[in-house]
Protein backbone atom coordinates (compact mmCIF):
# COMPACT_ATOMS: atom_id res chain seq x y z
CA UNK A 1 0.00 0.00 0.00
CA UNK A 2 1.60 3.66 -0.73
CA UNK A 3 1.64 6.40 1.67
CA UNK A 4 -1.63 7.84 0.29
CA UNK A 5 -3.24 4.60 0.80
CA UNK A 6 -2.00 4.66 4.05
CA UNK A 7 -3.13 8.34 5.06
CA UNK A 8 -6.59 7.45 4.29
CA UNK A 9 -7.29 4.62 5.96
CA UNK A 10 -5.48 6.44 9.12
CA UNK A 11 -8.32 9.14 8.13
CA UNK A 12 -10.95 7.01 8.07
CA UNK A 13 -10.10 4.97 11.92
CA UNK A 14 -9.71 8.70 13.19
CA UNK A 15 -12.98 9.69 11.75
CA UNK A 16 -14.58 6.81 13.16
CA UNK A 17 -12.63 6.77 16.61
CA UNK A 18 -13.09 9.47 18.80
CA UNK A 19 -11.62 8.09 22.62
CA UNK A 20 -8.45 7.10 23.04
CA UNK A 21 -5.54 6.88 25.37
CA UNK A 22 -2.87 9.92 25.45
CA UNK A 23 0.40 8.54 27.64
CA UNK A 24 3.22 11.30 28.43
CA UNK A 25 6.41 10.30 30.74
CA UNK A 26 7.33 12.48 33.33
CA UNK A 27 10.74 11.43 35.36
CA UNK A 28 10.77 8.30 33.61
CA UNK A 29 7.51 7.08 35.14
CA UNK A 30 4.39 6.33 32.16
CA UNK A 31 0.93 8.67 32.92
CA UNK A 32 -1.72 6.69 30.59
CA UNK A 33 -5.22 8.52 30.43
CA UNK A 34 -8.77 8.56 28.36
CA UNK A 35 -9.35 11.58 26.38
CA UNK A 36 -12.06 12.37 23.76
CA UNK A 37 -10.24 13.67 20.55
CA UNK A 38 -10.94 15.28 17.23
CA UNK A 39 -9.10 15.21 13.72
CA UNK A 40 -8.18 17.66 11.15
CA UNK A 41 -6.43 15.25 8.69
CA UNK A 42 -4.02 13.56 11.19
CA UNK A 43 -3.62 16.07 13.98
CA UNK A 44 -5.18 15.43 17.09
CA UNK A 45 -6.69 17.86 19.47
CA UNK A 46 -8.44 17.43 23.18
CA UNK A 47 -9.54 20.22 25.30
CA UNK A 48 -8.10 19.91 28.85
CA UNK A 49 -7.52 22.26 31.84
CA UNK A 50 -4.36 24.46 31.80
CA UNK A 51 -4.21 23.63 35.34
CA UNK A 52 -4.45 19.59 34.77
CA UNK A 53 -0.62 17.49 35.63
CA UNK A 54 -0.58 16.14 31.92
CA UNK A 55 0.04 20.41 30.91
CA UNK A 56 2.65 20.59 33.30
CA UNK A 57 4.07 17.38 31.96
CA UNK A 58 3.99 18.44 28.68
CA UNK A 59 5.81 21.48 29.78
CA UNK A 60 8.67 19.24 30.81
CA UNK A 61 8.13 16.12 27.87
CA UNK A 62 6.46 17.77 24.39
CA UNK A 63 6.47 14.43 23.71
CA UNK A 64 3.08 11.65 23.62
CA UNK A 65 2.13 8.61 22.79
CA UNK A 66 -1.68 8.01 21.39
CA UNK A 67 -3.23 4.64 21.24
CA UNK A 68 -6.97 5.33 19.24
CA UNK A 69 -9.48 2.99 17.50
CA UNK A 70 -10.01 -0.74 18.07
CA UNK A 71 -13.45 -0.73 19.58
CA UNK A 72 -14.98 1.60 17.27
CA UNK A 73 -13.81 0.21 13.73
CA UNK A 74 -15.39 -2.53 12.16
CA UNK A 75 -11.90 -4.63 11.45
CA UNK A 76 -10.62 -3.94 15.32
CA UNK A 77 -8.02 -1.87 13.86
CA UNK A 78 -6.36 0.67 16.03
CA UNK A 79 -3.30 3.41 15.99
CA UNK A 80 -0.40 3.51 17.90
CA UNK A 81 1.38 7.49 17.52
CA UNK A 82 3.74 8.73 18.54
CA UNK A 83 4.06 12.64 18.54
CA UNK A 84 4.66 15.97 20.15
CA UNK A 85 2.32 18.27 21.51
CA UNK A 86 1.56 21.63 21.52
CA UNK A 87 -0.65 23.69 24.07
CA UNK A 88 -2.86 25.95 22.40
CA UNK A 89 -4.77 28.83 24.27
CA UNK A 90 -5.96 30.82 20.82
CA UNK A 91 -9.73 31.74 20.39
CA UNK A 92 -10.00 29.84 17.11
CA UNK A 93 -9.02 27.15 18.16
CA UNK A 94 -10.79 26.76 21.20
CA UNK A 95 -13.84 27.74 19.17
CA UNK A 96 -13.32 25.31 16.75
CA UNK A 97 -13.19 22.30 18.93
CA UNK A 98 -15.78 23.37 21.04
CA UNK A 99 -18.48 22.95 18.46
CA UNK A 100 -17.23 19.50 18.11
CA UNK A 101 -16.86 18.25 21.55
CA UNK A 102 -19.27 17.51 23.91
CA UNK A 103 -19.74 20.21 26.56
CA UNK A 104 -18.84 18.81 30.07
CA UNK A 105 -15.85 19.71 32.52
CA UNK A 106 -16.21 23.42 31.04
CA UNK A 107 -19.34 25.48 31.32
CA UNK A 108 -18.06 28.00 28.86
CA UNK A 109 -15.81 28.13 26.00
CA UNK A 110 -14.25 31.52 27.38
CA UNK A 111 -13.10 29.61 30.68
CA UNK A 112 -9.62 30.83 31.25
CA UNK A 113 -8.80 27.48 31.83
CA UNK A 114 -9.43 26.06 29.10
CA UNK A 115 -6.46 24.74 26.60
CA UNK A 116 -6.82 22.73 23.27
CA UNK A 117 -3.96 20.30 23.28
CA UNK A 118 -2.18 19.70 19.95
CA UNK A 119 -1.28 15.97 19.00
CA UNK A 120 1.46 16.71 16.02
CA UNK A 121 1.94 12.88 15.04
CA UNK A 122 5.99 11.94 14.54
CA UNK A 123 5.13 8.29 13.52
CA UNK A 124 1.47 6.26 13.28
CA UNK A 125 1.74 2.67 13.33
CA UNK A 126 -1.85 0.97 11.83
CA UNK A 127 -2.32 -2.28 13.44
CA UNK A 128 -4.83 -5.21 12.85
CA UNK A 129 -6.26 -3.52 9.57
CA UNK A 130 -7.40 -6.20 6.97
CA UNK A 131 -7.11 -3.71 4.62
CA UNK A 132 -3.04 -3.51 5.21
CA UNK A 133 -0.81 -5.82 5.85
CA UNK A 134 -0.33 -4.64 9.59
CA UNK A 135 1.71 -3.32 10.86
CA UNK A 136 2.41 -0.66 8.88
CA UNK A 137 4.23 2.87 10.03
CA UNK A 138 3.89 6.17 8.37
CA UNK A 139 6.40 8.99 9.70
CA UNK A 140 6.50 12.04 9.11
CA UNK A 141 9.87 14.96 9.16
Amino acid sequence: MNTEQLQSEIENILNISKIGVLSTAHNNTPNSRYMVFYNDGLTLYTKTSIESKKIAEFQDNPKAHVLIGYDETTNRSFLEIEANVEILKDKKTIDWIWEKQDKTFFDSKDDPDLCVIKVVPKSIKVMNDNNLDTPQTITFD
